[in-house]
């Protein structure tokens, strides 16, 4: 394959997981139900029963060999946050398509530098946001771009989930701030992600936060990740909103998406209907708003399929690439606008970044 969007490696597309845990399980599985269209023949990590299983007849080599595998078209990153830019990067340069796992990068500098090395070499590169292609989602964003809800004037989006201490002590870089984690990085970038795909770009942002877990508190010195954010934001339209994330707050509750218009108000929990009040829109089907408030693996790989049906006809040339370096950067700004925001207690313009 020479990298440019529209060829395919004869039997389809394949794949290189860079870390077999349990979020690439996914994607392994995910992929399994696309067969032939794509299959993973490469990864890295994953000595766990279900790594072995999801990955079938792929074979396991080092991280670094996954992008130079002869067999890999495109290269899903599923590493930690931190290294997401750095194997991304490497995966660019070996002339492979990425899929990067939420978020593209922890700097606005990282995101841009892998927004352009895509640009300059042709390449694909996808910034998992599942949520984006959720029914629900989908729908709100027609009624959006139809005008249905009128004009948008508040928006409120809350993430109270939970995660208990073993689940940092799995992974101590999810007490790191650095290294990506923290509750409004880690657990509500994608609502962060889907406000700025409904609602548009957002102008200014406010923001507090702190460490109220014992768990995450003990992170690394001067390191310290936040488990519980609240900022206010401007959009761009002169919409108001507000944002709110925690994994401190048990036993864990749906994340949920609430936007009021002149016309119409809508609110989503997960991908559950709790209100629709949109003149002549009928609402669509409700969900059982499953998801990651206290189990990050309740979640399933239906949203993953969803993407990788769009990042295969991307790679085939016959669809744009869902969730491209670009709309990705913008989500990175905007998470990083609201860091800068409580560390500083400025008001921060994600433009500005």
């Amino acid at each position: 394959m020479s990298g440019s969007v529209g060829e395919q490696a004869v039997g389809g597309v394949g794949v290189g997981v860079v870390g077999m845990g349990s979020i690439g399980v996914l994607h392994a599985r995910a992929l399994r139900d696309l067969a032939p269209r794509a299959r993973v023949v490469a990864y890295s990590g994953g000595r766990s029963p279900d790594a072995a299983e999801a990955a079938g007849d792929a074979v396991r080599v080092a991280p670094e060999d996954v992008a130079r595998h002869p067999g890999v078209d495109v290269v899903v990153v599923c590493a930690p946050s931190g290294s997401h830019a750095r194997l991304a990067l490497a995966a660019l340069e070996a002339g492979k398509h990425v899929v990067v796992e939420k978020p593209l990068a922890v700097t606005v500098e990282d995101a841009v530098l892998v927004a352009r090395a895509a640009r300059e070499r042709g390449l694909l590169v996808s910034t998992v946001s599942q949520r984006r292609f959720e029914p629900q989602h989908r729908a709100l964003r027609r009624a959006l771009d139809d005008g249905a809800l009128g004009e948008l004037r508040l928006v409120a989006a809350h993430v109270p989930w939970f995660r208990d201490d073993d689940y940092y002590a799995a992974a101590p870089w999810r007490t790191s701030a650095a290294a990506g984690g923290g509750s409004l990085m880690n657990q509500g970038v994608h609502t962060v992600d889907l406000l700025g795909w409904l609602c548009g770009p957002v102008e200014s942002v406010t923001a507090q936060d702190g460490t109220l877990s014992r768990a995450v508190a003990a992170g690394p010195p001067g390191d310290v990740a936040e488990d519980t954010t609240v900022a206010t934001l401007r959009f761009a339209s002169g919409a108001l909103g507000v944002v709110t994330t925690t994994t401190a707050t048990p036993p864990g509750f749906p994340a949920t998406v609430a936007l009021h218009g002149s016309l119409g108000s809508v609110e989503l929990a997960q991908d559950e209907v709790r209100r629709w009040d949109v003149p002549g829109v009928p609402a669509p089907g409700s969900g059982t708003a499953r998801g990651g408030a206290a189990d990050p693996l309740a979640i399933g790989h239906a949203g993953h399929r969803a993407q990788w049906e769009r990042v295969l006809a991307a790679v085939a040339g016959t669809e744009p690439v869902p969730v491209d370096a670009a709309d990705a950067v913008e989500t990175v700004r905007l998470l990083c606008a609201i860091r800068l925001a409580a560390a500083t207690g400025a008001r921060v313009r994600p433009a500005d970044l």
